[in-house]
């Protein structure tokens, strides 16, 4: 069985130079390109005369220099966190102090306040205290003078993740949720399969018809895209299940009949996209596991 994803690997960019993608809204690409993080972080600048900043990206002083004058010496209003991986919030603090602008974002009170013992990122690439100036929830708005964003809530990749609708231009920032250039990882605890899920249909049942990632180029046509990775994940639970009634019986020796020629570097993401995929079917009723599905315990069909 297989199904295969068509990706968008092209980028025209250049690192620490503003580029428009559409009128009003320009992208500069952090240099901190990485298996995960493709090319690097983009970073928006949203508005004509008075701007939002979505996801200030790394703490990094060149791509600071180069989010200021890309403003130009209009005031940037508002700094916008998409959710708290540190590739995306960890410039928010130097930012602030160089506009005295709120940073706006979900917050991760409500979540575990430290990480997984296991992690494809490394430990350190969550912001597990991140806590906004100002905490977006579903469906609020933040405005700027020519310009109005929806909050959407669509955890999944991480539990706090926003995708944020430009209403009125049909196009919505939907920073790792959905992407042209590689599927989301999503790694438990920090990503549900679940929810992921749950979020790719809630956009689907939207109108935008472009999507400005965190990571790679726009995605036009993203409905499209986004019933192709829902398929996606379909097809994945099935070969997991048919592996796991063949006898197959831990996510550890499932991860090489699922990712038959995976890079060793990215088998501990592998491990836990596949645990990802086990969990989701538990819930499901579907498969039977003697406890917490940890990589090594036997998993059962129900």
């Amino acid at each position: 069985m297989s199904h295969e994803l068509s990706f968008k690997t092209t980028m025209n960019f250049a690192y620490g130079e503003p580029a428009p993608v559409s009128p009003g809204i320009v992208r500069i690409v952090a240099n901190n390109p990485s298996p995960l993080t493709f090319k690097g972080t983009n970073t928006y600048l949203v508005g004509m005369t008075e701007l939002a900043v979505i996801d200030p990206g790394p703490n990094d002083e060149a791509h600071l220099a180069a989010i200021l004058k890309a403003a130009a010496g209009r005031p940037i209003r508002q700094i916008i966190i998409t959710h708290a991986h540190r590739d995306h919030v960890d410039g928010a603090a130097a930012l602030k102090a160089a506009t005295d602008a709120p940073i706006y974002g979900y917050g991760r009170e409500d979540f575990a306040p430290v990480g997984p013992s296991t992690n494809p990122q490394g430990a350190e690439f969550i912001d597990y205290v991140f806590i906004p100036d100002v905490k977006v929830t579903h469906g609020e708005l933040i405005e700027g003078p020519e310009w109005r964003l929806e909050a959407l809530y669509t955890p999944g990749h991480a539990p706090d993740h926003l995708c944020f609708a430009l209403l009125g231009r049909s196009t919505l920032f939907s920073g790792d949720h959905v992407m042209a250039w590689n599927t989301t990882l999503v790694a438990p605890p920090e990503g549900s399969m679940s929810d992921y899920v749950a979020s790719l249909q809630l956009l689907l049942a939207r109108s935008e018809n472009v999507y400005l990632p965190g990571h790679g180029g726009r995605l036009d046509g993203p409905q499209r895209t986004i019933r192709a990775y829902l398929l996606h994940r379909r097809w994945r639970e099935e070969s997991i299940l048919e592996a796991i009634r063949g006898g197959i019986g831990t996510i550890q020796s499932i991860v090489p009949v699922i990712y038959p020629t995976i890079d060793q570097k990215l088998t501990s993401a592998a491990a836990l996209s596949v645990q990802a995929h086990v969990e989701h079917l538990i819930a499901r009723g579907l498969v039977i596991c003697d406890g917490f599905p940890t990589w090594d315990r036997q998993l059962s069909p129900a």
